[in-house]
C-alpha cells in the first residue's frame, strides 16, 4: 500500500477543500489521470495521480477541508507516492471544547443515568463561586452555568453578562440560546467566502487603514461613457502622478516596493462570493483590450475558471460597487498592496458649475490606503489626480 498526500499547490496555501472526486475506491487509474478537484483560495484545481495503479481507499468527502500533507488516496501495493513540492504536516484533529477526544479503539458508552457511589442528605446551603473561563479577558460563570452552556451549545464568550460583578447567569445563557435558535444553524463558509474571511482577517491584523473620500463632478461628460474604463484611466493617471500608492509593503523589512507596471486588481461579484482578478499592465493597454479583459475576467469568475496566477499579483485595487448602489465606503486594503479605490453610484445633484448652481452627475470616490507607508498628502494627491482625469469631457481630452 502507498499513500498520496495533498501536495503544496503553491502561493503559501495551507489547505484546500475537496470539491469533487473523479475516481472511486477500486478504480484502476493511469499516471497523471485526475483523481479529484479541490478548491484553493478562489480557484478550482484538479489533482492528477502521481502513478498508475488501483485505488484502495479515498480519504475525505466532498466539502472536507484538507491540510497540505494530508493523505488523499491510498494505492494498492508499491512504495509511498511522492508529492510535488514541499508539504506541511497534516493538522491534528480539532478538539471540541468540553468534549474529550474519543480513543479510536474505545467502544461507545451508554449513560444509564445511575448515580455511582454513596450519597448523603444535607440541609446545608452552599454558595457556588463563579470562575473565569473563555478568552484572556475572562468570562465569569459558575460551574452550573458552564454546564448549561455546554448542554445548549452556547459559547460563553459571546454572552453578555447580567449578574453582579459581570457574572454570566443561567438566564443570560438561555437568552442567547433562544436567539441562536431563532436565527438558525451555523453555516460554514466554503470556497470564495472562506477565502474572503481569511483575507479580511489578515487585512485587519496587518494593515493600518485610513480612508479619504471625495466627489468627481461629471458635468463635462458628453454622451455615453464607460464608467469602469474611465475609472481605470483615472487610476493610471493617479499612479503616474503619485506612484507611492502603486506599491507593495513589506512589514518584515519595514519597506515598500514601488512598482512600474500598474497591475490592477478588479473586484468581481458572483453568487458564490467576491473575486479580485488581475488586469495586468493597464497603463499600456487600449480601451478595446481593457474591455475584453474585463469581460473575460467576469466570465471566468462566474464559471470558476480563473487561473491562480490571475487572482494575485496586482499592485492596486478597484472596487466599482456603484452599479449595485451606495455612495461612500471604507474598502479594505489587502496585503501586500497599499491602496484600493472604491466608486459609488453616479447620481444627479445640484452642484456649482462655473460659479453657478446646476444639476450635474456626481461620482463618489473612496480611497483607503495603508498609513504605514503612505502619507495623507500622497493619498490626497492621488485622489486629486483621479478627479482631474475623471472630470475631463473624454479620456485624455479626446473622444474614446
Amino acid at each position: 500500500m502507498s499513500a498520496f498526500k495533498l501536495p503544496d499547490l503553491g502561493e503559501g496555501l495551507a489547505e484546500a477543500e475537496i470539491r469533487e472526486w473523479l475516481v472511486e475506491n477500486g478504480d484502476t487509474v493511469a499516471a497523471d489521470q485526475p483523481l479529484l478537484s479541490v478548491e484553493t483560495d478562489k480557484a478550482v484545481v484538479e489533482i492528477p495521480s502521481p502513478r498508475a495503479g488501483r485505488i484502495l481507499k479515498r480519504h475525505g468527502k466532498v466539502g472536507d477541508i484538507v491540510a497540505v500533507g494530508a493523505v488523499l488516496v491510498e494505492f494498492a501495493g508499491g512504495k509511498a507516492a511522492p508529492t510535488t513540492g514541499a508539504v506541511s504536516p497534516p493538522r491534528p484533529p480539532q478538539k471540541v471544547p468540553g468534549k474529550a477526544s474519543p480513543s479510536p479503539s474505545a467502544a461507545p458508552l451508554r449513560d444509564s443515568g445511575v448515580i455511582v457511589g454513596a450519597t448523603t442528605r444535607s440541609d446545608e446551603i452552599r454558595k457556588e463561586a463563579a470562575s473565569r473561563v473563555g478568552t484572556a479577558a475572562g468570562v465569569r460563570a459558575t460551574p452550573a452555568v458552564r454546564a448549561l452552556a455546554h448542554k445548549l451549545d452556547v459559547d460563553l464568550t459571546v454572552v453578555t453578562p447580567s449578574g453582579p460583578g459581570g457574572v454570566v447567569t443561567a438566564a443570560d445563557v438561555q437568552r442567547v440560546h433562544r436567539v441562536l435558535a431563532a436565527v438558525g444553524p451555523l453555516q460554514a463558509l466554503h470556497g470564495p467566502r472562506r477565502a474572503m474571511a481569511h483575507t479580511m482577517s489578515q487585512a485587519r491584523d496587518e494593515v493600518m487603514p485610513c480612508t479619504l473620500m471625495d466627489d468627481a463632478v461629471l458635468a463635462a461628460w458628453r454622451g455615453e461613457q464607460d464608467v469602469t474604463l474611465r475609472l481605470i484611466h483615472a487610476i493610471v493617471a493617479a499612479c503616474r502622478a503619485e506612484p507611492a500608492l502603486n506599491a507593495w509593503y513589506d512589514p518584515t523589512a519595514i519597506g515598500r516596493r514601488v512598482l512600474k507596471a500598474i497591475d490592477l486588481g478588479v473586484a468581481v461579484d458572483t453568487a458564490e462570493g467576491l473575486f479580485v482578478c488581475l488586469l495586468a499592465d493597464v497603463g499600456a493597454r487600449d480601451d478595446a483590450s481593457l474591455r475584453t479583459g474585463l469581460e473575460r475576467m467576469k466570465a471566468d469568475a462566474a464559471n470558476r475558471t480563473v487561473a491562480l496566477e490571475n487572482l494575485r499579483g496586482y499592485s492596486i485595487t478597484l472596487s466599482n460597487y456603484g452599479r449595485f448602489g451606495g455612495r461612500y465606503a471604507t474598502p479594505v486594503v489587502v496585503p501586500p498592496t497599499v491602496a484600493i479605490v472604491a466608486a459609488g453610484a453616479v447620481r444627479e445633484t445640484v452642484v456649482a458649475v462655473d460659479h453657478a448652481p446646476a444639476v450635474a452627475r456626481v461620482l463618489p470616490l473612496s480611497l483607503t490606503f495603508d498609513h504605514r507607508c503612505v502619507t495623507g498628502s500622497e493619498a490626497a494627491r492621488f485622489m486629486s489626480a483621479m478627479i482631474a482625469e475623471l472630470q475631463r469631457p473624454f479620456f485624455g481630452g479626446a473622444r474614446q
